[in-house]
């Protein structure tokens, strides 16, 4: 799982995108930042592998953003300023790659997954193409992957609110020592923490569907 953390100080934007993102299999969005120092704030209080960065915020603009990120953390550009002046002055500041604010999802998904690799992203071209097109398909997590049978059927219950130990009991047809077993087993394969969490990314990797 990509951990993203999204500093724009236009909320409806940045909210629109995260839920965009965290409609995505293998991407979630871990905190949203209006400014420069919150967004470091973020970085440094949580892991986050790739943050996308508006130029045009308060506490320093998205230069400062991507100086002050923690050194675990990536930049990716994503502005409404895309002239080749401002192109190179990203680049040099650190940023890995530059998107337009009007890019599709998929295509932002894609640089971030080429991002989180390390990968520079070149501004335009074929090579850029190429690139993105590496990363266009949703690597599932191997914890995911390794999930058992029995396990995704306990997650299919949790998506349609089936959530208390007994009903889980209930419906697998097991004891709720068992359920509470398989309930710990995937928290620990999905990095989630609680069954709210686990439902999400049941719906998310596509073992599941609320009705």
């Amino acid at each position: 799982m990509i951990r993203v953390a999204i500093g724009d100080d236009h909320q409806m934007f940045a909210e629109g995108l995260r839920d965009a993102l965290d409609a995505i299999p293998d991407i979630r969005v871990v905190g949203i930042a209006g400014d420069a120092i919150g967004l470091a704030e973020i970085t440094r209080s949580e892991p986050v592998d790739v943050a996308l960065i508006d130029l045009e915020m308060p506490g320093g603009g998205g230069l400062r953003a991507l100086a002050d990120l923690d050194p675990d953390t990536v930049g990716l550009v994503v502005t409404m300023h895309m002239a080749p002046a401002v192109l190179e002055e990203v680049t040099t500041a650190g940023a890995l790659g530059v998107f337009s604010k009007g890019s599709p999802v998929n295509q932002l998904a894609a640089g971030i997954r080429a991002a989180a690799t390390g990968a520079v992203i070149p501004h335009d071209g074929e090579n850029r193409s190429e690139l993105l097109g590496l990363h266009a398909t949703p690597v599932v997590d191997p914890g995911a992957a390794s999930l058992t049978d029995r396990e995704v059927e306990l997650l299919s219950l949790l998506a349609v609110g089936v959530s208390s130990t007994e009903d889980l009991a209930d419906r697998l047809y097991i004891s709720q020592k068992t359920v509470k077993n398989h309930l710990a087993s995937i928290y620990t394969k999905l990095s989630v923490s609680d069954r709210t969490q686990a439902a999400v990314e049941a719906i998310k990797l596509g073992f599941a569907r609320p009705k």
